[in-house]
């Protein structure tokens, strides 16, 4: 559905943003152009275009012409289920608050070329609500192939970089305690509207309508998922609690593919790795990025060969960073982390089912939120029934079922 554009986003209002963000009044806008930044699919809770500004302004005697690329991101615009659900649950005021307060601060103590985040220029806070932040594109940063899942490269990247994002929020949770409180909700809340745990039952039930389709596993799997699916919610709440006497951190909360931005060299080796998406973060384990990350997007031969690996470079990178930013925080160790990743397991089994579909599902077949919401069959995806999400999952049921996930 093709995003209508806001009356007030014109000319002038372009002229006051960027006279402020760049400190400069001589600065005039000749015109706006405006696109959509992302294609469907890309992204599920809030609308988002590129705007391009043209303008000219006063380099000593010199009046230069200049272009520069802006990213518009709104809540939903359009009327539909999908608004009614990223409204009530003001998801989007949790991205306001981390963008303009919390990341602002973790992004000072790495600098400007480590930065975990694009830099907010402007917060419209009427509604349709309105981040508008630096285009990263122009600085070289692009999504990786969200089909095919991340390669050893780009996974090991990532997961350094999810350790330097954790290990940055324990150093300023230190320093002002009052963001372990700001963010208490995450993907899993009983404060949210009904329409979210339906969106995992959905997800649930159909998968189990999938399972019972394949010869190796058939009814009786698919019978404990139908069971499991009125529950999903509830427990995917208990999972998420946090435990005060645990090491804590401030997750991303819904850490894919989709949501990381590559930079590259000449080699096409990615060299830099920013996040994008902020509206499910929660201060609670890290096992909860981690599970979601590690279940969701690399690719099917990294998850084969090399969770461990992921995982000793997510501990060494947040060891080194929490020194590196004088933390008082211990550390945990490597047993204690597989302790919280165990304990939280079931998060994994709902990444799966909730999240790796819509990864798998080709562009042509990608349906958006609204579409998803509002069919009967729309949590029954082309990616739930593609043949990579069959193999992916034939491996890891048998392990859901053995832990005791797959039970009441």
């Amino acid at each position: 559905m093709a995003v209508e554009t806001p009356s007030w986003l014109n000319v002038d209002f372009a002229e006051r943003i960027l006279r402020l963000s760049e400190h400069d009044n001589t600065l005039q806008v000749i015109d706006v152009f405006m696109k959509p930044a992302t294609n469907k699919g890309d992204n599920y809770t809030s609308d988002m275009m590129r705007v391009i500004v043209e303008f000219t302004r006063q380099k000593g005697e010199q009046t230069v012409n200049e272009k520069k690329c802006l990213i518009f991101k709104f809540e939903p615009i359009a009327v539909g289920p999908r608004k009614e659900l990223i409204e009530k649950s003001q998801i989007f005021d949790t991205e306001i608050a981390m963008m303009t307060d919390t990341l602002k601060k973790m992004n000072e103590m790495l600098g400007y070329e480590s930065r975990l985040s694009a830099q907010v220029l402007h917060v419209r806070l009427e509604r349709p609500l309105c981040l508008i932040v630096e285009d990263l594109a122009t600085l070289g940063y692009r999504m990786a192939d969200r089909q095919a899942g991340l390669d050893y490269n780009h996974s090991i990247l990532a997961i350094r970089r999810l350790a330097t994002f954790h290990a940055t929020s324990v150093a300023l949770c230190e320093k002002e305690p009052k963001h372990k409180a700001m963010y208490r909700k995450g993907m899993f809340n009983d404060s949210y509207p009904e329409e979210m745990a339906d969106f995992f039952i959905g997800c649930c039930m159909a998968f189990a309508n999938e399972v019972e389709t394949w010869p190796q596993f058939g009814k009786s799997y698919a019978d404990k998922i139908r069971n499991l699916a009125p529950h999903l919610y509830k427990k995917g709440s208990a999972v998420v609690a946090r435990n005060d006497d645990e090491f804590n951190v401030i997750n991303h909360g819904d850490c894919w593919v989709n949501n990381m931005l590559f930079r590259y060299d000449e080699n096409s080796k990615p060299v830099q790795q920013i996040f994008v998406d902020f509206q499910l973060c929660i201060y609670t384990s890290p096992a909860i990025d981690l599970h979601y990350f590690l279940s969701t997007s690399p690719s099917d031969h990294v998850s084969e060969h090399y969770m461990d690996v992921l995982l000793d470079e997510y501990l060494q990178q947040l060891s080194d960073m929490m020194k590196q930013l004088g933390c008082k925080t211990p550390t945990p160790t490597m047993s204690q982390l597989q302790m919280y990743m165990k304990q939280r397991m079931l998060y994994a089994f709902i990444s799966s089912l909730g999240v790796l579909p819509l990864i798998l599902t080709d562009q042509s077949e990608v349906k958006d939120l609204d579409e998803i919401m509002s069919d009967k069959d729309g949590y029954n995806s082309a990616g739930m029934r593609s043949s990579l999400y069959r193999k992916i999952m034939s491996k890891r049921l048998p392990k859901y079922l053995e832990m005791g996930l797959l039970d009441l």
